[in-house]
């Protein structure tokens, strides 16, 4: 039987199935420090692939910071971090992400439709837990 943490980190597949196609986990455990999830995702129209390994777990400041190791995002990045923080509110949580990446070369673009991706994501999400 998976954790509550397993439902929390793949649940987007549930909520979003035209954006997230899949999710395992690759080493340790669902919901910790350490572990290494792939997702299989349609951004911009076109079927990707990430590798990502929880850095850290902020339990105090409700925040989850993803280090991506692998995959398309790697083409384009020499470095790559998701920042996923949810404030909670009287009904529900506000989300912020922060993307920290660094460019392979200045030809590469802003990551902003990554950004919009994981806001779209954010904001199905919602609409599903507040049904």
């Amino acid at each position: 039987m998976r954790s509550s943490a397993a439902d929390h980190i793949t649940f987007p597949i549930n909520f979003s199935p035209e954006k997230v196609q899949g999710c395992a986990l690759h080493e340790g455990d669902w919901g910790t420090e350490g572990s290494v999830i792939c997702w299989d995702y349609v951004h911009d129209g076109k079927a990707k692939v990430v590798k990502e390994i929880v850095e850290a777990i902020d339990e105090q400041n409700h925040s989850v910071t993803f280090k991506v190791v692998a995959g398309d995002l790697m083409e384009e990045y020499k470095s790559f971090k998701a920042v996923l923080q949810a404030t909670p509110k009287s009904e529900g949580s506000v989300v912020h992400w922060t993307l920290e990446y660094e460019k392979l070369s200045a030809d590469v673009p802003e990551p902003n439709t990554s950004l919009q991706f994981v806001l779209d994501l954010s904001k199905d999400i919602g609409s599903h837990l507040s049904q």
